[in-house]
């Protein structure tokens, strides 16, 4: 049985105090403890920012790489050893800003893993600039006229490449999102969960009053089924006045590594080398 002591780290923390990111850090630990899930048993790639510094505050095996290439370095782990449990973790600006290309293509391969996307709607750690997902019209120093790019809706993206698992939790509500990344990390395939999660240095609108005032559980909704996809694509359009969180979408699309034969039995890290067959291959040439 493992339990939270098992994850703890010894370095010190330094998200600013009331910053939505520990939220998501207690969530994720008591996850994996539920799960009863061990420190090796579990991969954490992150890339840059103030969301990704979460792995540097755990426990576990950690990849810290290059801004927006999570999900490439998660990929390949998976797909090497496909029994270890690989989370990515990311900000709005790592995973839909630098990182959009392979979010995309990660979407669409349906990879196992989890990926958790701290949205705070601000490049919090470069000071607060605007980000793909900051409102229209949202003043920052660098946009003193106010944001002209739409936002990035992840959600929807998601469930139009139908992925098979696209959730949204909310940082404020630690027992609720604990139990968002549980059932990620069960689910078999590509599990977003996109975490509204207030930046409260540089972020003065989408405060946790702000996010309180608007979101609801979807899922306490008897009528609302997230297999459904027209319910769920529908259900993802509401982002303003009231803000859905939950499951929104569940698919039993195979996933990438479910398809990859070689691996059925055997993950690739515990294949024997054919070092002859190599050998041959090497003499051809000279």
């Amino acid at each position: 049985m493992s339990n939270l002591s098992d994850f703890e780290s010894k370095d010190p923390i330094a998200w600013c105090p009331g910053c939505g990111n520990f939220g998501i850090l207690s969530s994720f630990k008591q996850a994996l403890v539920n799960l009863n899930l061990e420190p090796y048993q579990v991969l954490v790639v992150s890339g840059i920012g103030q969301a990704p510094k979460l792995p540097h505050y755990f426990k576990c095996n950690c990849f810290n790489g290059l801004h927006g290439r999570v999900l490439p370095v998660a990929t390949a782990a998976k797909v090497t050893n496909h029994k270890l449990t690989v989370i990515g973790v990311s900000g709005d600006g790592d995973a839909y800003g630098e990182g959009g290309n392979h979010f995309l293509h990660a979407l669409r391969r349906n990879i196992d893993i989890t990926y958790l996307v701290h949205n705070n709607q601000v490049y919090g750690l470069t000071k607060g600039q605007a980000s793909p997902t900051s409102d229209l019209g949202y003043v920052t120093k660098t946009t003193p006229f106010g944001a002209i790019n739409p936002p990035i809706d992840p959600i929807t993206l998601a469930i139009v490449m139908n992925i098979s698992f696209v959730a949204r939790g909310f940082a404020g509500d630690v027992k609720h999102l604990t139990m968002l990344i549980q059932e990620g990390i069960k689910h078999k395939g590509f599990s977003l969960i996109d975490i509204l999660q207030p930046c409260v240095s540089f972020n003065k609108v989408n405060t946790y009053k702000w996010y309180q005032s608007r979101i609801y559980k979807v899922n306490d909704d008897l009528n609302f089924d997230p297999t459904n996809f027209n319910m769920a694509l529908s259900k993802s359009f509401e982002l303003g006045e009231r803000i859905p969180i939950g499951i929104i979408y569940k698919s039993t699309r195979k996933s990438f590594d479910e398809q990859l034969s070689i691996i059925k039995d055997t993950p690739l890290v515990e294949q024997k080398i054919a070092t002859e067959k190599i050998k041959t291959l090497i003499n051809e040439f000279y």
